[in-house]
């Protein structure tokens, strides 16, 4: 009897220790595993986005998001910014750009920039030649390319430098341009809206120079090219933007006189 009364108490001790088991195992009723599994599905941080500044003279940081609200900063060209929150809606118009209020942090201040002056593409650094800033993007942007040619006569060479930049925005290429091909900064980016062709002298030039002057083509109110010519006793200069299907176009020709 003893032995019958011994086996049915170890039966039921290694029956309560299975079933104890058997309810750690369930996140529902383990307060450390339901954690655990909470934080298993949680998504991992996206990166950071950037964007930089392409305004010459420098770009407002704001406190709200309308170009009336109180000016918390000047940020300068080239500044790299935190996008917190990216308006993705045209708003507003700028010197005949399209764009919103983008929610960005600089110099650990958080407020607002108008992202028409803001671009994917960082801004090229003095004195680089296009070839080199090229290789740089394409570290980023790999559908950017970069080639050059040769022609002309034995009296009067030329070299033509070609950027194609894998974007559609005019205001984006013209600013690239502007700093890469080094054409005056009193230069504004030309609005969409005007004359079908525009000639815009550059009021500052030098007295050695002959012809310094952005030339605009429009078509109904688009912008068609953008061409700055610069031109001297020994060489001419011709850098033109245009739009390539889903590309836009960045040329320099350069001739001996």
């Amino acid at each position: 009897m003893k032995k019958v009364v011994f086996f049915l108490l170890a039966v039921a001790l290694l029956t309560a220790f299975v079933s104890c088991k058997n309810e750690t195992k369930d996140p529902q009723a383990d307060p450390a595993a339901n954690d655990l599994a909470i934080a298993d599905s949680v998504p991992e941080t996206s990166t950071p986005e950037f964007l930089y500044v392409t305004a010459a003279s420098g770009l407002s940081l704001r406190e709200f998001n309308n170009l009336n609200s109180e000016k918390l900063a000047v940020m300068p060209y080239g500044t790299k910014l935190k996008i917190i929150a990216a308006e993705s809606n045209a708003t507003m118009t700028v010197g005949g750009i399209k764009g919103g209020m983008n929610e960005v942090e600089f110099n650990h201040k958080k407020g607002y920039a108008f992202n028409g002056y803001l671009s994917k593409f960082f801004p090229p650094e003095p004195d680089i030649s296009a070839k080199s800033y090229v290789e740089e993007l394409q570290k980023l942007f790999p559908k950017v390319s970069y080639t050059e040619t040769t022609g002309g006569t034995a009296s009067k060479p030329s070299n033509t430098e070609t950027v194609l930049l894998p974007t559609t925005h005019w205001h984006e290429a013209f600013f690239v341009a502007q700093q890469l091909f080094d054409f005056p900064k009193e230069f504004a980016f030309p609005e969409p809206k005007g004359k079908d062709e525009q000639v815009i002298k550059d009021k500052k030039h030098k007295k050695d120079v002959w012809v310094s002057e952005l030339l605009v083509n429009r078509i109904d109110d688009n912008l068609e090219k953008i061409a700055y010519i610069y031109k001297t006793k020994q060489f001419a200069t011709t850098v033109t933007i245009t739009k390539v299907n889903d590309m836009m176009q960045l040329e320099k020709t350069e001739v001996v006189e």
